[in-house]
């Protein structure tokens, strides 16, 4: 029977780490696979990525188009279809849905939409329903609430 101290990786399978500036017989000693001097062989040196050596870098000289708009909400949408996990009669909210992994967080902002098909009443509440959700839920003696928020 293995034991746990006897359990050890396959042969060749883990390398150890480059052990720079230890002396000249290790390969990488003096100046640690730097070179000599220069603003590459200092700590912290190198400019980074997207530098073009003073000429203005690509991403600033390409244009920008479009307009991202700040006050823009996202909505994480559930079709009824996906409702009929829970019992008849039972309160949906977005902490239900987000319990139940239909809905991404607690805290998201939920939109019903109509796909599928809906054989129980049930009370909905939820920031934005579409027009089909909302006769579906009607029709299958349920109730649908918009919250604000």
């Amino acid at each position: 029977m293995v034991s746990l101290h006897e359990i050890k990786p396959a042969p060749g399978s883990r390398k150890d780490r480059k052990r720079v500036g230890r002396g000249t017989g290790s390969g990488h000693g003096k100046t640690s696979g730097r070179g000599h001097k220069g603003q590459k062989a200092r700590a912290g040196g190198g400019k980074g990525p997207g530098f073009e050596g003073g000429q203005m870098p690509l991403q600033l000289r390409s244009p920008k188009r479009g307009f991202h708009n700040p006050f823009r909400q996202v909505f994480d949408v559930v079709n009824v279809g996906r409702l009929v996990v829970f019992a008849p009669g039972s309160e949906v909210t977005p902490e239900v849905l987000a319990a139940e992994r239909l809905v991404s967080g607690r805290d998201s902002r939920v939109k019903i939409l109509g796909e599928g098909a809906l054989d129980r009443p049930l009370v909905v509440r939820a920031h934005q329903f579409s027009a089909g959700a909302l006769r579906k839920i009607e029709e299958a003696g349920g109730k649908a609430e918009v919250i604000g928020g």
